[in-house]
């Protein structure tokens, strides 16, 4: 069994996502495909922050490099400035953010990745405390006081992955269950962080959103 962030068919260990073949299965979420949606909803509800910052870690360099590549192609296309920062550690948070503000960045992005995963409720905790509009994948971000979330529901992938760990030990085979590719993505606002910050919030998005944190 395997629960990966990136492409298991691209990491080489399954032949395809229908049909894994040999002794691995498993689940796996999107992650860098969601970087341009996430700059289109920290823009549509920041619309006049012109400037940007992304926030990655480059100890993960090809993910980093992949989500850069992605957020570039996007803030282009809307039109903003981006300014990308770094943090390989926890150690390194408060200065990413401390780079942000002296960049005057209207607002953050949180790319996806493991390191950012594992202290989303301290990032939240940041990102209320600078007073900067920002997004993150986990919903742990937005419950801690950023301003919203926007990624894979990780519980229900963890569901899923003891869904086929039981059909396993019951004795199917796992090169006979298909890779599950999370393609359901979570919208959570924190309507109390927005009025903070002075924004409203446009009421088709909160009609939209799956879930608002008041």
């Amino acid at each position: 069994m395997l629960q990966v962030a990136d492409d298991p068919v691209q990491l080489g260990l399954v032949a395809s996502l229908g049909r894994p073949g040999g002794n691995i299965t498993g689940v796996t979420s999107l992650n860098v495909e969601v970087t341009p949606k996430q700059l289109e909803l920290l823009h549509e509800l920041v619309p006049n922050a012109t400037t940007m910052a992304l926030l990655i870690n480059p100890a993960n360099s090809a993910r980093a490099e992949s989500i850069t590549r992605e957020a570039q192609l996007a803030a282009r296309r809307l039109g903003l400035k981006l300014h990308v920062l770094h943090a390989s550690s926890e150690r390194e948070f408060d200065a990413a953010f401390g780079n942000a503000i002296q960049l005057r960045s209207g607002a953050l992005v949180i790319g996806s990745d493991i390191l950012f995963f594992s202290h989303s409720g301290r990032l939240g905790t940041l990102a209320a405390h600078h007073a900067i509009p920002a997004i993150c994948p986990y919903r742990e971000f937005a419950a801690a006081g950023g301003l919203m979330s926007y990624g894979t529901n990780i519980a229900k992938l963890v569901r899923q992955v003891g869904v086929y760990t039981g059909r396993i030990l019951k004795g199917e085979k796992p090169a006979d269950l298909p890779v599950q590719q999370a393609v359901k993505l979570d919208l959570i606002i924190n309507l109390k962080t927005a009025k903070a910050l002075g924004l409203t919030v446009p009421m088709i998005m909160q009609m939209t959103v799956d879930e608002v944190i008041e």
